[in-house]
């Protein structure tokens, strides 16, 4: 089994130290902040508790947290370190400084993946004597439940440094999806984006509320959404496949393609979708719902786990 680095102990980092430790690494937990480090094993285990009721894990989560150790030293997280899953703030200038220390301490063949939402790595890498062995490894939050994973290399990546680590995700029990070249928003986060924008501008137009836009998403497109793609969902949808469903619904989507002129989200905008947010849940009670999504997730992974079984 390979040792895992994980560098940060925040939210992210301590769920990516959960999905490695449950996969039976040894995995050491960095960070510069002492306050985050004292409670980081408390935190995962509480996690991998929750996961235990749901039956995602078998094991006890004490012997779990048990192959999880913390440290203030990046230099003794990343001894012996196969593998580096790095978590540090969404700037350039923090990637740029951490990768440059990463890569100096790393071994020959340790893999340096980071968990960024939207910084491609030629951003930071570009000057590291050993490039070719970085790429971003992003996680769909949170990484402990959601076992999606984008694996997006640099123009200098090598392509065996991709299957390293998608062999290395995939036997954590992740899911991931190779992104062949760098595009802004990578994958997940272009196709979100893209629904936010529809149903941004038709709440803005008049068409229909935040909150039917939220029913139209959870009680219709999103169950199917739950077990297949959107690919697959057309597939279904049409007696002769694809094809047929692109020959019936193409010239439609084309049109409406045609009205979707970007916008900013204005803040009259924001105001009015922050007012309807607030009256269906006070802000003192987000915390507790987080919690709850993270539960349902939970609920439904297990369902799918055991679908794929029967």
């Amino acid at each position: 089994m390979e040792k895992i680095a994980i560098v940060g102990a925040g939210l992210i980092g301590c769920a990516w130290a959960s999905v490695f430790a449950r996969a039976g690494h040894a995995v050491t937990l960095y960070d510069v902040d002492a306050h985050a480090l004292a409670n980081a094993r408390a935190a995962i285990e509480a996690g991998l508790a929750k996961q235990r009721a749901f039956g995602l894990v078998a094991e006890e989560p004490a012997a779990i947290v048990g192959r999880v150790s913390v440290t203030p030293s990046l230099e003794e997280a990343m001894r012996g370190a196969d593998f580096v899953q790095e978590n540090v703030r969404e700037t350039v200038d923090a990637k740029q400084a951490i990768y440059a220390r990463l890569d100096a301490l790393a071994g020959p063949d340790t893999l340096l993946a980071s968990s960024t939402s939207g910084i491609p790595a030629s951003s930071f890498t570009a000057d590291l004597k050993g490039r070719h062995r970085c790429f971003v490894g992003h996680p769909i939050n949170p990484p402990s439940v959601v076992p999606l994973v984008e694996l997006v290399p640099a123009p200098w990546t090598d392509a065996a440094v991709i299957e390293r680590a998608r062999d290395l995700y995939a036997r954590a029990g992740q899911v991931p999806i190779v992104v062949q070249r760098e595009i802004q928003g990578f994958i997940v986060n272009r196709l979100q984006g893209a629904l936010l924008a529809e149903a941004f501008r038709l709440v803005e137009d008049g068409y229909v509320s935040g909150a039917d836009v939220d029913k139209a998403i959870k009680d219709g497109l999103g169950l199917r959404w739950a077990f297949m793609g959107p690919l697959e969902t057309i597939d279904l949808n049409a007696p002769g496949g694809i094809r047929d469903y692109c020959g019936r619904y193409g010239p439609l989507y084309h049109d409406i393609a045609k009205q979707a002129v970007p916008r900013v989200w204005n803040d009259a905008l924001v105001g009015k979708l922050e007012q309807e947010r607030q009256a269906e849940l006070p802000p003192g009670e987000r915390q507790a719902r987080q919690a709850w999504r993270d539960e349902r997730l939970m609920a439904l992974v297990a369902h799918k786990r055991d679908a794929r079984a029967r």
